[in-house]
């Protein structure tokens, strides 16, 4: 069983409702359409029902929930939910309608917020940023968490690697160059994330292009520095670094370039030094070894809210939905 045959088995198992905001979209309407078939999750999609219906022609839709914000029976308790988060940063009341009425998103993580959905899955024509804003401003970082990140899972076809071809790759969506703490922090909710979802014991490498000060350079010494950090605040995670990234993942590499170490060449969470690398690293991997990559999912917020890349499929999304709802199985 691959990782999202699992993932989906375990979604199955207690059925979470997960919003998808942007319903004109015809790979949400069939991602809707199949996720109800296969019964991975409830899913309420936000928008006019007629719009959506004349969308939707040629698709069973049975199930789904369609929600028109404007005529929501909710609506006036999410106004004065949404005014009360943001009033100190200039809300009206006012303002807190027209935004929920008109714009998808912001309506999607509140129906999270106020506990009618149990997640959110957005991005495929919409921006990171613009994802990610409303899901701070309404349902900011979880407590137990010190930053919100991305990662993507890879699942690698006929590989000896990670846990058997599965990897976490992190930060490769949101924070553009973490520093050294903000690493340690990121490597922290990744193995979380790597043992709550691929059910396997983490074990954590901090990427460089150096490997255990082969190199010298301030880029070096800022991963260096977030290994020392995460083993002072994190003792028990197993994670260690710097490595280059066959140093990480290759036992004979590893050993080779760092003998005796018990992480060097059996990393399945690898966490990047900035964006570029974890998002040029993704994708090659992706493209080039023909994995397949759910993300960039979300961790640290206090409730699942995931993003899609804007060139996924019907089936891309419906892989993200199932993780999502695993995530809000998690949380609860």
């Amino acid at each position: 069983m691959g990782f999202i045959d699992g993932i989906k088995t375990r979604a199955k198992n207690d059925i979470k409702t997960i919003v998808l905001p942007e319903s004109y979209d015809m790979r949400v309407i069939e991602a809707a359409s199949k996720i109800e078939k296969e019964g991975v999750a409830k899913v309420i999609l936000i928008g006019d029902p007629e719009d959506i219906a004349k969308s939707a022609a040629g698709y069973d839709l049975t199930g789904v929930e369609i929600v028109n914000p404007e005529t929501f029976a909710g609506l006036d308790d999410f106004i004065v939910h949404f005014y009360e988060l943001r009033k100190r940063k200039g809300m009206t009341l006012n303002d807190a309608r027209r935004i929920l009425t008109s714009n998808f998103l912001f309506f999607g993580v509140m129906m999270v917020k106020m506990g009618y959905a149990d997640g959110m899955v957005g991005g495929c024509t919409t921006p990171t940023a613009n994802l990610l804003r409303p899901s701070l401003q309404i349902l900011k970082t979880a407590p137990d968490s010190k930053l919100v990140s991305a990662f993507f899972v890879l699942d690698v076809p006929n590989c000896e690697y990670g846990a058997d071809g599965v990897f976490i790759f992190s930060d490769a969506g949101l924070n553009q160059n973490p520093n050294s703490e903000e690493l340690a922090h990121i490597a922290y909710d990744s193995a979380k994330t790597f043992e709550a979802l691929i059910g396997k014991k983490p074990i954590t490498a901090m990427l460089s292009h150096s490997t255990m000060g082969s190199a010298s350079h301030p880029d070096v010494d800022k991963v260096q520095n977030a290994v020392e950090f995460a083993h002072k605040e994190y003792p028990e995670l197993l994670v260690d670094g710097e490595f280059q990234l066959d140093a990480a993942i290759v036992p004979e590499v590893g050993q080779q370039k760092a003998p005796g170490n018990e992480i060097a060449g059996h990393a399945n969470v690898l966490i990047f030094p900035d964006l570029d690398a974890g998002n040029i690293g993704y994708k090659l991997v992706q493209r080039l070894a023909k994995a397949e990559a759910y993300g960039p999912i979300t961790q640290g917020l206090a409730g699942p809210v995931n993003d899609l890349s804007r060139g996924c499929s019907a089936d891309d999304i419906v892989g993200v939905v199932a993780i999502t709802a695993v995530q809000a199985q998690m949380a609860k």
